[in-house]
């Protein structure tokens, strides 16, 4: 788990094939392996990026959460090869979601694990 009191977090997912089925991996920016979670303390960007090492051209199409109304996530954004969501820090909490990604071998859509946010009062 990452923790953050800066304005933008950066994670690099990295998506291979383990016997045909996606495997999803995080790791920070210098390469160091994480979980995909992130604790924030204020205002921030979480931005994510995509390296695709299945050759199925997969790309980010947004990402889906289990609570959308709780408010803390208040934004996401996204090129296909980059995902950022928008936190505000204004609820405390956290909130569960999935990467929805797009392939080039069909018309199915990819659903990632879990990562999760977690808003922490301000110290």
């Amino acid at each position: 788990m990452s923790n953050t009191q800066n304005t933008t977090t950066f994670f690099n997912l990295t998506v291979t094939l383990e016997n045909g089925e996606p495997f999803f991996s995080y790791t920070n920016h210098d390469g160091t392996p994480k979980s995909g979670d992130v604790i924030i303390t204020k205002n921030c960007t979480i931005t994510y990026q995509l390296i695709d090492q299945t050759g199925k051209g997969l790309k980010f199409v947004g990402a889906a959460f289990m609570t959308p109304f709780d408010g803390i996530i208040d934004a996401i954004s996204t090129d296909g090869s980059l995902i950022h969501l928008t936190d505000l820090d204004e609820v405390s909490g956290n909130t569960q979601f999935q990467f929805v990604l797009s392939n080039t071998s069909n018309t199915l859509l990819v659903l990632s694990p879990d990562p999760e946010v977690i808003n922490r009062e301000h110290n």
